[in-house]
């Protein structure tokens, strides 16, 4: 999702995605792949009866450390608080994906349609699971009438690039040519539209903005598309983000059609957060972006940030479990060793990432990288952000009160992925299908477009 802070269940809905314990019943010694289905049904079956003894059971022992049954009880009673009552299961999918039977099972649930995905071994045990939001359908391609075309565009070298969609005006540009805007992802994996359930908000920005004469480069973000890059383990989040939006401000100032001196980073969340960063390795290695949008960016850091989402949602109901404080306990104390800076193993960190990159990422201050940067901003805040709150916007006005170069704008009925709605924000609106919220993007657009008339 977006701040990698909405850790374990809550996220993304991450039950188990580490390898893992001893079967029940004694296995094969080759599973066949006709057994993975019935093996990951048994695996689901067991939860919703409430036996997570047995289900440990079914786990490597490398899994059932990871996921022992009291862990694996609170992490699947989390699930209806999230997305309603369960509805059922479709039909299993069995594959075989570097030596594992890996079994895909749709779960169909009251307020969200999601996947479970089930690795098994040559022994029939389970040493992955993982429960994450179903994929949404392919976007359908623009009409034939739109007022901007779309073509395939990569950002970098051959060997290591990513994929990415170009959306350019139609009709002849301007002399410079058109104005551009490339966008940054916000935290986890992520396509070129940043699909979240069934919406799109990187689909939305950038046909909106590209049919009022402004060229958007959207790509899919390397945890997504080359997750084989950081099979080493210790990586930044420079690695992650930064750099291949460096790549890509260069990429598309080579692009012919496309305004050298005007090309924006348009950053979302975690992305937001960066945008300054980028912009100051950006203009490192060439000319300066001319400008910066930073779409519900947090203003401190994502180790303090990450609590109070957990807090949050976890109180959607009005109570508190003892399982769920204890999660609660147990992650103020693994922010606190990260911080410490002693040495801990992966599978101990917030969200299982690397303690280097925590550390890494923990040294960054947005407010300090904004003011820093001598380039116009244009921030955007939905009031019904729980992601990134009121603290966070009020931290923003304070710093760029009397900042000539900044423009902040608040929208009260917009979620995090700048989605109206009303209520309490919760988890399961970002199962709900809707769009950028059109005046947004229309305020995006003005802002650059006059800017872009004053060069």
């Amino acid at each position: 999702m977006h701040l990698r802070s909405l850790c374990a269940v809550l996220a993304a809905l991450v039950l188990a995605a580490a390898p893992a314990a001893a079967a029940s019943d004694p296995p094969s010694a080759n599973a066949a792949p006709a057994a993975a289905a019935p093996t990951a049904n048994g695996l689901l079956d067991q939860l919703d009866a409430g036996d997570f003894a047995g289900a440990e059971a079914r786990f490597d022992a490398q899994m059932a450390a990871a996921v022992p049954a009291a862990k694996l009880k609170e992490l699947w009673a989390s699930l209806p608080a999230q997305v309603g009552a369960s509805k059922g299961r479709g039909e299993a999918r069995v594959s075989n994906v570097n030596g594992l039977q890996m079994v895909a099972i749709p779960l169909h649930y009251e307020k969200a349609e999601l996947l479970a995905q089930v690795a098994i071994n040559d022994k029939g045990q389970i040493s992955g699971f993982l429960v994450k939001p179903a994929p949404a359908p392919q976007a359908a391609a623009p009409a034939a009438d739109a007022p901007f075309s779309e073509q395939p565009f990569q950002v970098g070298t051959a060997e290591t690039g990513l994929p990415g969609t170009l959306a350019l005006p139609k009709g002849q540009p301007p002399g410079s040519g058109w104005p551009a805007v490339v966008l940054v992802h916000g935290s986890g994996p992520h396509d070129r539209d940043e699909t979240i359930g069934p919406n799109r908000p990187f689909l939305d920005i950038a046909r909106g903005l590209a049919a009022q004469g402004i060229a958007v480069l959207r790509y899919d973000k390397r945890t997504m598309a080359r997750p084989q890059d950081f099979s080493a383990g210790e990586y930044t989040v420079d690695d992650e983000t930064t750099n291949d939006a460096v790549l890509a401000v260069a990429a598309l100032r080579g692009t012919p059609g496309i305004d050298a001196s005007r090309i924006y980073v348009l950053g979302h969340s975690q992305g937001a957060m960066l945008a300054p960063r980028i912009a100051r390795k950006v203009a490192q290695s060439g000319a300066p972006v001319a400008g910066l949008v930073m779409l519900a960016a947090p203003a401190r850091s994502l180790l303090d940030i990450l609590p109070e989402q957990n807090r949050y949602l976890l109180q959607a109901d009005g109570d508190m479990l003892p399982a769920e404080q204890a999660f609660l306990d147990d992650l103020d104390a693994k922010i606190a060793r990260v911080r410490s800076g002693q040495a801990m193993p992966d599978k101990d960190t917030p969200l299982g990432l690397p303690a280097a990159y925590w550390r890494d990422f923990d040294t960054i201050d947005p407010v300090a990288d904004a003011l820093a940067v001598d380039v116009p901003l244009l921030l955007l805040q939905g009031g019904r952000d729980f992601q990134v709150v009121d603290t966070d916007w009020q931290l923003w006005q304070r710093a760029l009160a009397g900042h000539a170069n900044a423009t902040l704008k608040h929208y009260a009925p917009l979620n995090h992925l700048g989605i109206t709605g009303s209520g309490r924000g919760s988890m399961a609106e970002y199962q709900q299908a809707g769009h950028v919220d059109a005046g947004l993007i229309a305020d995006i657009a003005s802002w650059i477009n006059q800017r872009s008339t004053r060069n």
